[in-house]
């Protein structure tokens, strides 16, 4: 129980309405809504009441206008005060007015919040918006009429400046209550002085009279009231610093001396005031110390004393009243969303907005919160914020508690729509009390408090005490693995770590060396992690990442244990720790068009003019979404056709976007081909071809890609640019660029390895083909071998026309008339140069790709039965895979069913040793025994077709 209520006899208990006097009749008489409204909004508003019984004229104008009943629209505001300030010119109208605006304007949003007009929504944008346009319109006088007597402030270059006003807390999300104060922060662009006066000023002291007046006319106490309560206090060194700072000042702060609850508070600024220009650069200076780019999981500590400051605090006394502060209360759920916008938010931009429901979406819709508890606390929010509001219409007071006595309690609940203070309060405690059971769980990693013996143990004891440790844990090979830890703990690294990492350290090793306990090989699975390990110590928050979450860890030792490839990526690439985090996730493989979306959505981060973040970005998605098939790979998951279909359309799916990126730039620098669509790649003019094992859709994890690129020559003409290319150079431009792109060594590593040589006439070649030179080079110059890579060839990204156009020259070219025996003779010899060269078989071992029955053998021996029968069996020439083609034989009665079964079979059985091999970084040799059966089977075909 969050809460313990003393309960009011209730039966006896009534709240009458106000007794409406006749100057309340006499402006409400017209209007019987607002008559039938008028009981259950003055009950629960002695403000509302108040203001029409001091100021029945205001209240006469605000009925007469029909503003009460209609919703603003995004400028109503901003014209109705424009109205009332156009013939101000002095300070102490202008507080005169704004107070009264303020009035007349917090009546009609109470008004409309009671009587159920508006819903939560509704009000809280308003009540922004109010905000909003009070600072506005006051500074631009306040603005306007400091110049005139001091200057207008300029930089160096003498372009005026202006004061940007930042609006924190709720006031920033957008979700201002009924009686909020404002957080502000004031700063400005550039330094430099006044301009147009007798004396000048320093930016620095223009803007801190310009913001003292602000606030004055803003917070002053008059005879009219106020209009906001201003605090300052979230400014750079609070209390104690300056009242404003330039754009520098404040970078140079938050670079150096940003404290992590700066960065909770940061999540919710919002520039208010300024040119669009000034806000987006203040956002941009902002968001490098908020959002960091890597899942922040070093937040985990800092959040987690957050948290409990305000455990502490909800044993103060009166806590267990206040519906903000209190333990289930509204600061909970935006701590529960804050929290997961510190530590995704740099690398997830949508978890960059500021208003809480709408980031609760998007974690149910990530999968970081259930869809259970998001309803939960939604559902929670809004039932305290409509709470909140109620309490503070009474008097328009900012408070957060509950009431004590017995009518403004019976007050309360009847505003809120129930019968009695008993039904309020148990349906408020239940929501309190969901709220606070999730707040308790978040954070919650028993493990990264635990500070038992065996953590001290491994750092600092005795070489023999180590042993006997790891032994007690069931190693094999204890020496072996006491002499990997020493040589880790004596690197250079480990002795120069900080307070914080060696304390991770601590925490971290144990935990690894218990878990690798677990696998059938601990002590190969602990020496594949400690590279890992040496890697993550320059980013301690790794190691806080395993310490919290001990699904990650569990699946770092799973994959670890199973792959060495896996482990060394992870050690060479730790951004991938972060996809251990949810193993249900971790094992799901993206369909195509999800694959897309979470593409889009990963770029979203970068700016569209920084291309390095967007380099680096995509090869780290490219390492994300491997990692993912290979987890699926090796836990068996995926099947082994699926893994090669799955790095393909990865592959796919990055070249389009790599061919968008070059487009967007060159278009830039050139304009427009004929005919081309700027944002349709379908219509582009520019294909890129695939041959190889992408062509064929049997992509494997380290494959470089083999790609022809082709334009349209039938267009004629330039770029219809600034700076106009004939159509060569521009696609010759495009596809240096896209290889530019994919080849290019970054922190991330490279894209893509990209192989052009199966372009007409290699590397002597162009690089980009016309179509119709390709066509007449493939007809009457190419190889008999490059007619073979031709079967495996398709287009992946650009025209589609064009992609047409080639897919018809292809059929074309395969299906030409050839002889037989010319053709066996060619097709083998080529077999026995390869062989010669590559085969990796010995006695009683056999190279799975190379050797005499292997995998090229077969996908020699297709690509021969294409060559010769495509003629008169146009059905071979469908498909660029293997496996169909052969199904495409058995169907031609090229091979009976059980000869295409058997070549189907030996080929999956090969190429899943050979992934195998992969996975586990040794040479895709086998011992003979393992394939013979296949192996002679697959011969006695050759021998049949190509002997």
């Amino acid at each position: 129980m969050i809460v313990h209520f003393e309960m009011a006899n209730e039966a006896k208990m009534t709240i009458s309405p106000p007794l409406l006097t006749e100057q309340w009749l006499s402006i409400l008489q017209d209007k019987q809504y607002l008559l039938d409204a008028a009981p259950e909004v003055l009950t629960a508003s002695e403000y509302v009441l108040n203001q029409g019984d001091r100021q029945p004229q205001r209240l006469r104008e605000l009925v007469e206008s029909g503003d009460l009943e209609i919703v603003y629209a995004e400028d109503g505001y901003q014209q109705r005060l424009q109205t009332r300030l156009a013939k101000v010119n002095d300070e102490a109208t202008l507080h005169q007015q704004l107070r009264i605006f303020r009035h007349r304007e917090m009546v009609r949003i109470i008004w409309r919040d009671l009587s159920g007009w508006a819903d939560l929504t509704e009000t809280v944008r308003e009540l922004t918006a109010l905000a909003d346009c009070c600072v506005r319109q006051a500074l631009n006088k306040l603005y306007h009429w400091q110049t005139e007597l001091l200057g207008t402030p300029t930089n160096n270059a003498g372009d005026p400046q202006h004061l940007i006003v930042l609006g924190m807390g709720k006031m920033g999300a957008g979700e201002l209550n009924l009686s909020s104060d404002i957080d502000l922060i004031f700063t400005y662009p550039d330094e430099g002085e006044t301009q147009g006066a007798r004396k000048s000023l320093t930016n620095e002291e223009f803007f801190t009279r310009l913001g003292r007046k602000l606030i004055q006319a803003l917070d002053n106490v008059t005879v009219d009231g106020f209009v906001f309560r201003v605090d300052m206090r979230l400014r750079p060194f609070g209390d104690s610093g300056s009242l404003v700072a330039s754009f520098d000042a404040m970078e140079d702060y938050y670079q150096t001396q940003g404290r992590e609850w700066e960065r909770y508070a940061m999540i919710k600024a919002r520039p208010v005031t300024g040119s669009e220009q000034d806000k987006k650069a203040v956002n941009e200076l902002l968001r490098p110390f908020v959002y960091r780019r890597y899942l922040d999981y070093g937040m985990f500590d800092s959040l987690r004393e957050m948290k409990s400051m305000i455990a502490r605090q909800l044993h103060l006394k009166g806590m267990e009243n206040n519906i903000k502060l209190g333990a289930g209360g509204i600061r909970e759920i935006e701590f529960i969303g804050q929290v997961f916008q510190l530590i995704y938010g740099g690398r997830d931009r949508p978890l960059q907005q500021r208003p809480i429901l709408t980031i609760l979406d998007l974690l149910a819709e990530r999968k970081l919160l259930s869809g259970y508890a998001v309803t939960a606390l939604k559902n929670a929010y809004i039932f305290l914020r409509r709470t909140e509001h109620r309490i503070q219409a009474w008097a328009d007071q900012q408070t957060h508690l509950l009431p004590k006595d017995n009518v403004a309690q019976m007050r309360l609940a009847r505003s809120m729509g129930f019968g009695s203070w008993d039904e309020f309060a148990t349906t408020l405690n239940e929501h309190r009390q969901q709220v606070h059971e999730h707040f308790a769980q978040l954070l919650t990693a028993p493990q990264a408090d635990n500070e038992a013996t065996e953590t001290i143990a491994l750092l600092t004891s005795s070489e023999e005490e180590i042993f006997a440790y790891l032994k007690k844990w069931g190693y094999h090979e204890p020496e072996q693995s006491q002499q990997t830890i020493e040589k880790l703990l004596n690197l250079h690294v480990v002795k120069n770590l900080s307070h914080t990492g060696l304390g991770r350290l601590k925490k971290l090793l144990p935990l690894l060396v218990q878990a690798a306990a677990g696998t059938d090989d601990p002590d190969t699975c602990l020496n594949r992690m400690i590279p890992l390990l040496e890697s993550i110590m320059r980013r301690s928050a790794y190691m806080s990442l395993l310490v919290e979450n001990t699904l990650a860890l569990s699946q770092l030792v799973k994959l670890c244990a199973a792959s060495p490839l896996i482990s060394h990526q992870l050690a060479r690439y730790p951004v991938l720790l972060d996809e251990l985090l949810d193993p249900r996730s971790l094992y799901e493989v993206p369909g195509r068009e999800q694959q897309k979306a979470l593409l889009n959505q990963f770029l979203s981060v970068a700016e569209d003019t920084d291309l390095e973040q967007q380099m680096n970005l995509l090869r780290e998605f490219r390492q994300i979404a491997t990692l993912h098939v290979a987890a699926a790979d090796v836990t068996e998951v995926l099947p082994l056709m699926r893994v090669g279909d799955q790095l393909s359309e990865l592959a796919e799916i990055l070249l389009e976007r790599v061919l968008l990126l070059a487009w967007q730039h060159l278009i830039v620098r050139h304009g427009l081909p004929p005919a081309a669509d700027k944002d349709d790649m379908l219509e582009c003019g520019f294909s890129v071809i695939a041959y190889g094992k992408l062509g064929g859709l049997e992509l494997g994890y380290g494959s470089d890609l083999d790609l022809v690129f082709v334009f349209n020559d039938a267009l004629k003409g330039m770029t219809d640019g600034n700076k106009p290319v004939d159509l060569m150079v521009f696609y010759t431009r495009l596809a240096q660029r896209m290889i530019h792109l994919l080849n290019t060594v970054t922190s991330g590593g490279v894209l893509y390895e990209v192989d052009m040589r199966l372009r007409p006439r290699g590397n002597s070649g162009l690089l980009v083909s016309p179509i119709s030179g390709f066509a007449d080079y493939q007809q009457s110059e190419a190889w008999t071998w490059e007619h073979q890579a031709l079967v495996r060839a398709r287009c992946v990204a650009g025209d589609k026309k064009l992609a047409g156009q080639f897919s018809h020259i292809r059929q074309q070219v395969l299906c030409k008339s050839r002889t037989e025996s010319e053709l066996a003779k060619e097709v083998s010899e080529m077999r026995h140069k390869m062989r010669q060269q590559l085969d990796k078989s010995s006695v009683g071992k056999f190279d799975l790709k190379q050797g005499v029955g292997g995998i090229t053998d077969i996908e020699f021996m297709v690509q021969y039965a294409v060559l010769a029968w495509s003629a008169n069996l146009p059905d071979l020439m469908v498909y660029t895979d293997n496996i169909r083609i052969l199904d495409a034989l058995v169907a031609t009665g090229k091979l009976s069913e059980q000869e295409g079964t058997m070549l189907a079979d030996a080929y999956r059985y090969y190429r899943s040793e050979a992934n195998h091999c992969v996975l586990q970084e040794q040479p895709a040799v086998v011992p003979e025994a393992k394939v013979v059966d296949f192996q002679q089977q697959v011969n006695a075909i050759w021998q049949r077709w190509l002997g």
